[in-house]
């Protein structure tokens, strides 16, 4: 398979599963030493959803010392990597976290000029009826997008892949679009999209240039990895860059997160990428 992944796309590197040999604060930089701008991150802090003023200043510094631009920023997730895929959805003292959480990752964002706002939406539970953990999945998701409108941001709605997250429900592209239609039509904001992870998608058997050319329009940011072992583009059975110019040709000119295992040192992970500077902005 041709191992260049087009000239439109714009990539971003996800922090929180590349570079994750450095210390947090030292990631940015070596992303910046990869060639990369722009960078995502899960919730920095998967126990902590309101940290201190320093963490959070380190966090920004270190961003802006590297010179690096954050395009992406999950909301509190809980432990993530780990066994929680979200807390919006879980009633009790997670749902609550995420709460707490809401306006600090908003306010993080808007002071690194981030846009896009991830809210996973969390694993169903026993005791709780699936009924019970949407209806809270709504009404927290409606505080998420009205947060995310205030600093000028998207919330991003995502579908994961069936067999690693056996108990989250939204493991296809049309559970997920349908959530980020039911939060646009509760706040009227239009500001809910779908984050669109072709590496999950394809683990869960999805047509992805059907949803490619289905979904474009309501994708607010994609991400990608190879299948079927969450490798670098090549790694797999994926035509990652023939998927990518499907959605350039769909209309989606927005970032492409790489949020991939490196299978080494990070930095030595990205061969696979064309040499052309315009695809590493």
């Amino acid at each position: 398979m041709d191992r260049t992944a087009g000239r439109f796309a714009r990539f971003d590197v996800n922090l929180s599963i590349l570079f994750t040999e450095l210390p947090l604060l030292r990631r940015p930089a070596a992303a910046a030493a990869a060639g990369f701008g722009a960078v995502e991150l899960w919730w920095p802090w998967p126990r902590d959803p309101t940290p201190g003023r320093a963490e959070l200043d380190a966090l920004r510094g270190a961003l802006e010392s590297a010179g690096t631009q954050l395009v992406g920023l999950n909301f509190y997730a809980g432990e993530l990597p780990g066994p929680d895929r979200g807390a919006l959805s879980v009633p009790g003292e997670e749902s609550e976290r995420f709460r707490a959480n809401v306006e600090v990752a908003a306010d993080f964002a808007a002071s690194v000029g981030c846009t896009a706002l991830n809210a996973l939406y969390g694993n169903r539970i026993e005791g709780a009826a699936p009924g019970v953990q949407d209806a809270l999945a709504l009404e927290n998701l409606t505080l998420a997008a009205r947060a995310a409108d205030r600093v000028g941001a998207t919330l991003l709605i995502e579908a994961l892949g069936a067999a690693e997250s056996p108990h989250y429900p939204l493991v296809s592209a049309p559970a997920a679009v349908e959530v980020v239609e039911r939060v646009n039509k509760a706040t009227g904001l239009d500001n809910a999209a779908f984050l669109m992870d072709l590496y999950h998608l394809a683990r869960n058997g999805e047509d992805l240039p059907r949803v490619i050319e289905t979904y474009a329009d309501r994708t607010g940011h994609v991400q990608i990895a190879d299948v079927p072992g969450r490798g670098a583009p090549g790694t797999g059975a994926l035509d990652i860059p023939g998927l990518l110019d499907r959605l350039r040709t769909a209309g989606y000119d927005g970032w492409v997160g790489l949020e991939y295992k490196p299978g080494g040192p990070s930095a030595d992970s990205f061969d696979w990428l064309t040499r052309d500077p315009a695809d590493r902005r």
